[in-house]
This record gives structure tokens, C-alpha cells and sequence, in this order.
């Protein structure tokens, strides 16, 4: 059992063999050669076998004894890697966080170049989960959140608006049009793409924003957990899919999709903005990272803003995400 096992003793057992001689090893521990020679008895005795034999005033291990160094050596290395590993940065230089996998993919991974050249002390880790932080027990010094909830006890900077409109491919509207020209039909006929981490998915968009009750599918045919992938989807002509301007930009600004129609009004509500403790704010990076995300979210939205309009879109402002979908995070 390793809870009877004799660390100590180990330790000293593996500067013995490694360097051959016990004075050697007392020297590199700092202890009594009595106390290194103590330590090997107690092992000894604990595993019943003699792990070293003299040769020349030298201690030779048995070959249980080289077993048994073999194996510890082995495990010596690997905490020594690991407390290398965590220790490394120099004075904590690393900075640690947290963003959706979408949003990361889409958004910040194309813009966080400039930002990383900047800083090129700063280790960064960008770990991308849809769940939200525990900063008590998790090592993550910001969270880039979507939606809202956050705990009075966090601090949280806006960083910028979500834009939401049903969107698809420019061949799947031509075909769309003509069945229809009005919008509401058009949505009849096509199959809809859900994203199932929304905020705003179909049934409720259609009940509050669509202008006039329409009948919907109670189970979707295609209906995904993750943004990226009902974006691709419909880009690729699969469906109409109601999604975030923010993830789908590179795919509108390339025309790869269109919005639906400038007859539905476009969603505007607060959505991402970054949250940590109080005390996280008194480190440099935070402060940075937090005045860095803050303006490339400002630029973004305005320029979404403009290619709406050009669009002939018109954008209406929301509080707020959803009612009953506060707590979810976008994937």
C-alpha cells in the first residue's frame, strides 16, 4: 500500500544508488551519513530483502534493490517534470483563461495575435469550455463569458454586444424566394438549424419576433451543441439557422451567408464580457488583457453595425439575453 510506504527512506534509498557511496548522498541531502545508513535499514526491513550488497567499499544494489531503483528513479523524474511544469514562469507570468469554444475559435482566435506579440513574457493558456469558472478552486485568472448571471461577489467589464438573425447560404434564399417573398414562408419551407446553447433559439424568436404565430417543429432534424457547427451548416446550404453575427462574421463578410431577410429585425442585446474575482484585477495581465478585449470588441460591433445597416437591416435593442436562458453559456 502506498500509504505504508517509506518516502523518506526512498529518497535516500535512490541518492545512494545514484551516486554510489553513502557520504555522497548524505552531502547532496544535507543529513548525518548515520541517518542516510538508518533510512536504508528501515527499508530494508520494510521490504525483507537486502537491496545492497558492499563491493569495494562501495554499495552495490541486489537486484531487488535495482528493481526497486528503477521504479523510483523513474517516479523521482516524473514529479521533478511535472513540479518543472507548474513552477517554470518566472514571478507567475502566466496568465490563464477561460472562453467558450466557439467564441474562441471564431473570435479571438483570429484577433489574439497582436496581443500575444505584445506581451511576449506572458505564457497564455486559453482553455475553452462552455462552463463557467470556479474561481476558488480552478487556476483561471479571467473568464470571457456570454450571456448573463454573473455573482455580486465577481468583478465584470462589458466587452460587447451580440447581434442575432436568422442567416443562411445566398443559393438557399435565391431558392427560398422563390416560393416566396415573404420571409415567415420562406421559413416554412426551409429546414431550420437549431443551435441548442443559445440564447435565442426558433421557438421562442418565432413567439416574440417573428410578427404573427407560425407553427414549429417540436424536434429539429438538425440540431447541434456548438455554434461553429450550425454555422457551417447553413453556410454549406443545409438550413436557415438563427445565430450570433459575431460567430458567423467571417462567413457573412465573405458572402458565404446572407441574412434571411431585411424584414426581420436583428437582435441587440449585451452578451460577452469578462468576469473575475476582484483581487484577479490587480494583476498587470488582467488589467491588459481586460482593456485589449474591451476595445477589439468595441471596433467589432461597430463594424457589424455598419455591415447590417448596408444590409438594410434594422437592429433592435435588447435588456438582456432570453427569460429562462440567463444561465447559459454559448458553446
Amino acid at each position: 500500500m502506498l500509504k505504508d510506504l517509506n518516502f523518506n527512506g526512498l529518497r535516500h534509498f535512490e541518492a545512494v544508488v545514484r551516486l554510489g557511496r553513502v557520504s555522497k548522498a548524505a552531502d547532496e541531502l544535507r543529513v548525518t551519513t548515520s541517518a542516510v545508513s538508518q533510512q536504508i535499514r528501515l527499508l530494508e526491513q520494510q521490504f525483507g530483502v537486502l537491496l545492497f550488497r558492499r563491493h569495494n567499499r562501495r554499495l552495490i544494489p541486489t537486484e531487488e534493490g535495482a528493481r526497486l531503483y528503477s521504479a523510483t528513479s523513474q517516479a523521482f523524474k516524473l514529479m521533478a517534470d511535472v513540479h518543472s511544469a507548474i513552477v517554470r514562469q518566472p514571478h507567475g507570468r502566466e496568465f490563464v483563461l477561460r472562453v467558450s469554444p466557439s467564441f474562441g475559435v471564431r473570435w479571438l482566435g483570429p484577433r489574439i495575435k497582436p496581443f500575444l506579440d505584445q506581451h511576449p513574457d506572458w505564457s497564455v493558456r486559453v482553455d475553452a469550455t462552455p462552463e463557467v469558472s470556479d474561481f476558488g478552486t480552478e487556476k483561471v485568472d479571467l473568464d470571457l463569458r456570454y450571456g448573463s448571471g454573473t455573482t455580486a461577489e465577481l468583478h465584470e467589464t462589458q466587452v460587447m454586444q451580440d447581434f442575432v438573425l436568422p442567416m443562411c447560404s445566398p443559393d438557399l434564399l435565391e431558392r427560398l424566394r422563390a416560393v416566396s417573398d415573404d420571409p415567415l414562408e420562406q421559413l416554412r419551407e426551409a429546414q431550420l438549424i437549431d443551435s441548442a446553447m443559445a440564447h435565442y433559439r426558433w421557438d421562442l424568436w418565432l413567439n416574440r419576433y417573428a410578427g404573427r404565430s407560425m407553427s414549429i417543429p417540436s424536434v429539429y432534424s438538425l440540431r447541434f451543441d456548438r455554434s461553429s457547427m450550425a454555422i457551417q451548416l447553413a453556410a454549406d446550404g443545409a438550413g436557415v439557422t438563427l445565430e450570433s453575427a459575431v460567430l458567423a462574421w467571417r462567413e457573412l463578410e465573405a458572402g458565404r451567408l446572407v441574412p434571411l431577410s431585411p424584414e426581420i429585425d436583428v437582435i441587440a442585446y449585451p452578451a460577452y464580457r469578462v468576469v473575475c474575482p476582484p483581487r484577479h484585477t490587480n494583476r498587470r495581465i488582467v488589467r491588459l488583457f481586460s482593456d485589449w478585449v474591451v476595445q477589439e470588441g468595441a471596433k467589432h460591433e461597430a463594424e457589424l453595425r455598419a455591415f447590417l445597416e448596408a444590409k438594410g437591416c434594422h437592429v433592435v435593442q435588447e435588456e438582456g439575453p432570453a427569460p429562462g436562458d440567463a444561465g447559459a453559456e454559448r458553446s
